[in-house]
């Protein structure tokens, strides 16, 4: 059993600081096991990027690995790992982090890391590491997005679901004749504008000293300047509901036919969301939700069926329902489907059993998140950056424990309507090859 986490009457137990260049600094104790979670989050994500230039938060989560003032490139890794530590990064719409998980002894190391990176990093930013990376960007694109079945669904659904010109538009990882137009100029230009100390939070979580680890981010962080220059993102404000249904057909090589749709719901941090989350849990997250028992048990129509929550602060949040078809079923037959438990779960909401299953699933979702020390700094650099109050992160469940069945009912029927959501359906370019056929390929290769 994983140890839980120190907690307060009133939950996590957190204390905050702020340097004078503006870094806001959150620590958790935890000294039930020796190590330490080191977690910083730039508040710049895809939001911020402009047209013609997507892409950049993306890369610049790739070219802090490529070394700095005082560390050589592949250095980072290759520090903490040595130390007995792991570390990474991710980029999404609304931020950009980096972490590393230490032995308790090795915290100062990993905090020098991030400070030596934050303050000197354009000092070891050249063409030779920008177009290195580049090229690595573009293969991950390659590799997740652009040749692999249905790859480019997300970035397709987005951009049907927000239009041309909203600033979650384009996905993070930005398109290929954007990464081809950066310039080493822009790259510098947006590291001076967004990865400023006044623009992020550091959140340190797990077997610490707070004198002494308060004394060791003054140090290694105090002395690098804030940065002024950074604009607010654009409004990412849009009605309610899209108003119609955006449909778009796509022929590929995909395994089968599938229908895709993205439907527009409330922003996160509100309980709207939270009711929203609890919803689409009861509709299509496991074997036991309703979306599953319909296509794939029943009607056996589907080999998958899910529906999922993306979370959005700056903008609508996104309900992602994703079906793949089942032999030779037709995309009318899930359609109806859909439409139908969708339609039947506005109506009548869910079973007091279904409510208190999803509210349970979520539970230990997130109870199993905060069990771990890189977790719950992570959950706390959140709060802070997205919400302004890390100490968030202690109502966080409760609030969706509250939430009421005709709560879930009323976000199911004044959201999760045909009219509101954008949907893809996948047509295979090459036809399933006939089981006679291929069963006789085989024999001869065998023979053979």
């Amino acid at each position: 059993m994983a140890n839980p986490a120190p907690a307060s009457d009133r939950g996590l137990a957190i204390t905050e600081h702020r340097l004078a260049n503006g870094l806001r600094v959150v620590l958790s104790e935890d000294h039930l096991t020796p190590v330490t979670a080191v977690c910083l989050w730039y508040d710049v994500g895809s939001r911020h990027e402009v047209k013609g230039r997507t892409g950049l938060a993306h890369l610049f989560e790739h070219l802090m690995f490529q070394g700095s003032a005082n560390v050589s490139n592949n250095g980072h890794f290759e520090l903490v790992q040595g130390a007995g530590g792991s570390l990474n990064g991710t980029t999404s719409f609304e931020r950009t982090n980096y972490f590393e998980t230490m032995p308790a002894h090795q915290l100062e190391l990993a905090l020098w890391l991030e400070a030596d990176r934050m303050g000197s990093l354009l000092t070891a930013l050249d063409d030779a590491s920008m177009e290195n990376q580049r090229d690595v960007v573009k293969n991950e694109r390659r590799q997740r997005y652009d040749n692999v079945p249905y790859g480019t669904a997300f970035e397709k659904l987005t951009a049907l679901s927000f239009p041309d010109g909203h600033p979650y538009h384009h996905t993070p990882i930005g398109s290929m004749a954007d990464l081809d137009a950066a310039t080493l100029e822009d790259a510098r230009a947006f590291f001076r504008t967004y990865y400023a100390p006044n623009n992020a939070v550091l959140a340190i979580v797990g077997d610490l000293d707070p004198e002494q680890t308060i004394a060791w981010v003054e140090k290694y962080f105090g002395t690098i300047p804030a940065h002024n220059g950074k604009q607010p993102p654009r409004d990412g404000t849009l009605p309610d509901t899209v108003g119609r249904e955006i449909r778009e057909l796509v022929e590929e090589d995909v395994p089968s036919r599938a229908l895709m749709a993205a439907y527009r719901l409330p922003h996160d941090g509100t309980r709207e969301a939270d009711a929203a989350d609890l919803a689409l849990t009861i509709l299509g997250s496991g074997e036991s939700s309703r979306l599953y028992n319909r296509l794939v048990r029943r009607d056996r129509t589907a080999v998958t069926a899910g529906f999922g929550l993306l979370r959005l602060a700056g903008a609508p949040s996104l309900g992602w329902l994703d079906v793949k078809t089942s032999g030779e079923a037709g995309i009318d037959s899930i359609d109806a489907a859909v439409d139908e438990e969708l339609a039947r779960f506005a109506a009548e909401g869910p079973t007091p059993e279904e409510l208190e299953r999803a509210q349970a699933q979520i539970e230990r979702e997130w109870l199993d998140r905060l069990t771990t020390v890189a977790g719950r700094a992570d959950e706390l650099c959140r709060y802070a950056v997205l919400f302004g109050d890390p100490a968030l992160l202690n109502t966080a469940l409760p609030k969706v424990l509250d939430v009421t069945a005709e709560e879930v009912r009323a976000v199911a029927a004044a959201r999760l309507r045909p009219d509101n959501r954008a949907v893809l359906v996948y047509e295979p370019t090459t036809p399933a090859p006939d089981a006679d056929t291929e069963d006789d390929q085989t024999e001869q290769e065998t023979a053979a």
